[in-house]
C-alpha cells in the first residue's frame, strides 16, 4: 500500500544506489504501475532512454497544453522513432480551454499569478491526474540543482495532491552530468536548448536565459522565483 512510511523505507533501501538500479527496482516491483511522466526536455530524454533500455514497454506519457514550441513536437517524433514507440499524449479538456479563452484572453497568463495558474491548471494538471490514474509510481526528471523550489527534494517522496509515490532518479545529477549521457548515448533531445533554453515549457511562457542567469529563470520570468512551479510538482 503506498504511504509516507513507505517512502522512508524506500528512501533507506535506495541510499547510494545508481540512477540505473533505481529505475530497475521500480520498474521490477512496480512493472505495471508505474510511469514516467515526460516534458521532453533533456532530463526526462535521459530518463526515457534508461527506462525503455530496462523494460521496452513502460509506460511513458507526455502533456500536450495546445502552446508547444515546434522543436517539441520536433523531438517527440525524433523520439518515438529512435525507440520505435508511441509516447502516449494527454490532451487538456476542450471545453475548459475554451473557457479559458472566454474568461482571460490568448495571453492572460501575463496578468496575474492566479492568470497563469489557471491556465496550468486546465493545461497540465487536468490531464496529468487523468495520465496518472490508476499509478502507484511516477518518475519524474527533477533535479535539485534547478530551481530554488526543488532543493529539498528527495529521491522518493510522497505527493499528496495525486496520492501516489514520486521518484526522482536524477535528484542527485548535475547539469553536466545531464548532457554527459545525452552525448554518450546518442538521446534525442529538444534544440531549443541549444539556443539558450535550458527549461522549456511552453512557448508563451519559455524564453532564453542570459548567461550567469538561474536555469529557471526563463520559466515564468516575469514572476518571483519561489512562484515558479505550475502545481505538476507540490509536495
Amino acid at each position: 500500500m503506498m504511504s509516507k512510511e513507505l517512502v522512508d523505507r524506500l528512501n533507506e533501501e535506495l541510499a547510494g544506489k545508481t540512477t540505473e538500479e533505481v529505475v530497475a527496482f521500480f520498474l521490477k516491483n512496480y512493472k505495471y504501475s508505474s510511469a514516467l511522466s515526460s516534458s521532453l526536455a533533456a532530463e526526462d530524454q535521459v530518463l526515457t532512454d534508461i527506462i525503455l533500455k530496462k523494460n521496452k514497454d513502460a509506460k511513458i506519457f507526455t502533456l500536450d497544453t495546445g502552446r508547444l514550441h515546434p522543436e517539441t513536437y520536433d523531438v517527440m517524433d525524433a523520439t518515438n522513432l529512435k525507440y520505435n514507440i508511441k509516447l502516449d499524449v494527454y490532451f487538456p479538456n476542450e471545453n475548459d480551454v475554451q473557457e479559458l479563452y472566454k474568461s482571460q484572453g490568448v495571453n492572460g497568463q501575463y496578468e496575474s499569478i492566479e492568470n497563469r495558474k489557471t491556465c496550468c491548471g486546465i493545461r497540465k494538471i487536468e490531464p496529468l491526474k487523468r495520465a496518472l490514474k490508476g499509478l502507484d509510481i511516477w518518475f519524474t526528471g527533477l533535479r535539485a540543482a534547478q530551481s530554488v523550489t526543488r532543493t529539498d527534494m528527495k529521491l522518493v517522496e510522497w505527493d499528496e495532491g495525486f496520492k501516489l509515490i514520486k521518484v526522482n532518479p536524477l535528484i542527485l545529477w548535475s547539469e553536466d552530468d545531464v548532457w554527459d549521457y545525452i552525448k554518450e548515448h546518442k538521446v534525442p533531445y529538444n534544440k531549443l536548448h541549444d539556443k539558450g533554453f535550458p527549461s522549456i515549457g511552453c512557448a508563451p511562457c519559455t524564453r532564453a536565459v542570459k548567461d550567469g542567469e538561474d536555469i529557471r529563470a526563463g520559466r515564468w520570468w516575469w514572476e518571483n522565483p519561489e512562484h515558479k512551479e505550475c502545481g505538476l510538482h507540490k509536495k
